[in-house]
């Protein structure tokens, strides 16, 4: 048992830990990203196909807006996004039919009052008086946006995130041709070429420290392996972090009461590639298809790209209920759905199949769950997590974000250049720091 000595020891290979290793790599730093996984990317994970050039996305598929620190990495990277849009589809009382917008109740999000008592959703909703199908569908907008329980989720974190997407015009969605996980690859290459180090399945077991010394154990092919480092950025899912699969010597007891504050969402997604778009005919132009009927409650397609692929969601509690399934029985359901749905018979679909694909986030070990929001009372858990601990720990990730942008690649990204930012101001605000795109030393992340 060897052990390896760094400046910064980066734990988790997703966006954050990438974003922040390669910054501090570019900054002379000697570090080591360790990553539990085979592959980089964390619950960013693109799945190239040989029947299409589209990659099926298993994880983070959409790009919400225009984040500034996201399309610099895009271009810099002279990767290819394009604008998602179509027709909305809406199937209700067995019938399915072009609508204008989706279930109603969307726009309940801006009626949340930023300065009115943080409360769950469930209970603001009881107070407003609406016809229970708008509350219904309010609560599913909610749930599988969020991948969150209503009961659960506070007005105040809602309030704030609605506030954060209305300022990078959130309502936009985009999709990158080359697939999401070509933006991890991007970091990586960059990281390894400033000297940087990576280590894969090679899960952290516990981490002791103290001011100015951090020893991490971990496993690597069924071998201990110990890291030492001056400083350590925490990168692991919430999930895995309230799991407690890590130990911490000593536990840093206000950051870990703010991460048991946060609550880790659920989702459950399945995608199928099909020989044709057989809905074509009907629906040339579909994009997003909404069922107030069925298990998978909203559907959508890669237009205005021609590749035949759906994709099913459900988010929240009720994708717990859908991990009980088997992988082979949940896609059964789905073709049964879209058989329904298209008015098409199920053997029909399952001569157009090529493939389908799905991953379980709940249960795999490195994520335990899709991704975080904030309960009711939680809204300054963020805050507390991004605060460095004696100096010595940082923590990153999407959970940590700290401007409304839980839950998204964007959130990661600028958690993991915060947490950089903070390393790199400890050996003095005179020392100069070079250029890199997106990263301000006095302000941050642009």
């Amino acid at each position: 048992m060897g052990l390896e000595k760094y400046d910064v020891a980066v734990l988790g290979a997703g966006i954050a830990g990438l974003t922040g290793a390669r910054i501090l790599a570019t900054q002379g730093k000697r570090v080591a990203l360790i990553e539990a996984r085979s592959r980089i990317g964390g619950r960013i994970f693109s799945l190239p196909q040989q029947r299409s050039d589209l990659p099926v996305e298993l994880g983070a598929e959409f790009i919400h807006g225009r984040p500034v620190e996201v399309w610099q990495l895009i271009e810099e990277a002279g990767l290819h996004a394009y604008e998602m849009d179509g027709t909305m589809l809406c199937f209700d009382e067995n019938s399915l039919h072009e609508c204008d917008e989706g279930p109603g109740g969307f726009d309940l999000m801006r009626r949340l009052i930023d300065n009115g008592p943080d409360q769950s959703f469930a209970e603001w909703l009881a107070q407003q008086e609406l016809p229970a199908p708008i509350v219904e569908s309010a609560i599913a907008f909610v749930e599988g946006f969020n991948a969150a329980d209503a009961a659960r989720i506070g007005t105040a974190a809602l309030a704030k995130q609605q506030a954060a997407e209305d300022a990078i015009q959130g309502h936009l969605a985009f999709r990158l041709r080359e697939g999401y996980s070509a933006l991890p690859a991007f970091l990586l290459k960059q990281f390894q070429s400033h000297g940087g180090e990576v280590f894969l399945s090679a899960p952290v077991i516990s981490v002791a420290w103290r001011r100015g010394n951090v020893r991490i154990h971990a496993m690597q092919q069924y071998q201990e392996r110990v890291f030492e480092a001056d400083q350590c950025i925490v990168t692991v899912p919430l999930g895995v972090l309230q799991s407690g699969s890590i130990h911490f010597a000593p536990s840093p007891s206000k950051t870990f009461h703010a991460v048991s504050q946060m609550a880790m969402g659920s989702a459950k997604r399945i995608t199928f590639l099909f020989r044709e778009r057989f809905w074509q005919t009907k629906f040339p132009n579909a994009h997003f298809l909404f069922s107030q009927q069925d298990l998978m409650r909203v559907w959508w397609m890669p237009s205005p790209d021609l590749t035949p692929m759906l994709t099913g969601w459900i988010g929240g509690p009720k994708s717990l209920d859908a991990s009980l399934f088997p992988d082979t029985d949940f896609a059964a359901l789905g073709l049964r759905t879209l058989a329904k749905i298209f008015s098409v018979p199920e053997e029909h679909l399952r001569e157009l199949l090529v493939s389908w694909h799905t991953h379980d986030w709940q249960r795999d070990p490195f994520s335990l769950g899709a991704y975080s929001y904030a309960p009711k009372g939680a809204l300054e858990a963020s805050e507390v997590m991004s605060i460095p601990v004696e100096d010595t720990l940082f923590f990153a990730g999407e959970h940590t974000d700290t401007t409304g942008h839980w839950g998204t690649v964007h959130g990661a990204l600028r958690s993991g250049q915060r947490a950089a930012r903070q390393v790199l101001m400890l050996d003095g605000p005179g020392k100069p720091i070079r250029f890199m795109p997106g990263f301000n030393t006095a302000r941050g992340p642009q």
